[in-house]
């Protein structure tokens, strides 16, 4: 298995559950292309196995900056972006098919597509230094994985009804929003 996402079961644990941790401390867990590969391998080695939850966390000061914007730089493609965000799109799916729940642990920044991680898990555990925020609309981009175009498609279809909806719509405007005020927000 990658560096890039580290495994961590313990045999003897009785409750199944299985870390995995983004390992890219120096670039605050940037999801680079081999990130999100190597991601999605371990996800779907967990699906398959007898493991009961998993517990997805960030190495170092940053749970996940969202995409390798230098990676992203070097090749500026159309081709290349739409290949990278079928990518993402897979690999925020395959959480979405867990058969076992997924957790995320917040600490320091979640943005853009980091933010959309925790989206997809199904809890979020975030200390109270945790940032949330998709801050790629600041330079042009917005994030397409599948949990924009739903709360996209619940805005059109019924507005911002709830503080939930309010509070989501802050961050995927750019706004941010911290740990506290970021209460259920996930699925």
């Amino acid at each position: 298995m990658s560096d890039l996402v580290l495994i961590e079961r313990d045999l003897h644990d009785v409750r199944g559950a299985v870390g995995l941790t983004l390992n890219r401390p120096e670039a605050f867990n940037a999801l680079s292309e081999a990130m999100l590969d190597a991601l999605e391998r371990a996800l779907q080695d967990v699906a398959a196995s007898d493991a009961r939850v998993v517990v997805l966390s960030g190495a170092g000061r940053a749970f996940c900056a969202g995409h390798d914007l230098k990676e992203m730089r070097a090749a500026p493609g159309v081709d290349y972006y739409r290949d990278l965000f079928a990518r993402c799109s897979r690999m925020m799916l395959t959480i979405q098919r867990m058969p076992q729940p997924v957790i995320a642990r917040v600490h320091g920044i979640a943005t853009a597509a980091g933010c959309q991680l925790v989206a997809m898990c199904d809890l979020a555990v975030a200390s109270s230094e945790a940032r949330f925020a998709v801050s790629g609309v600041n330079l042009g981009l917005f994030c397409a994985t599948p949990s924009v175009a739903a709360h996209a498609q619940r805005v059109a279809q019924g507005g911002l009804r709830n503080a939930r909806h309010r509070r989501f719509h802050r961050c995927a405007n750019g706004e941010g929003a911290r740990a506290r005020e970021s209460r259920g927000i996930a699925r």
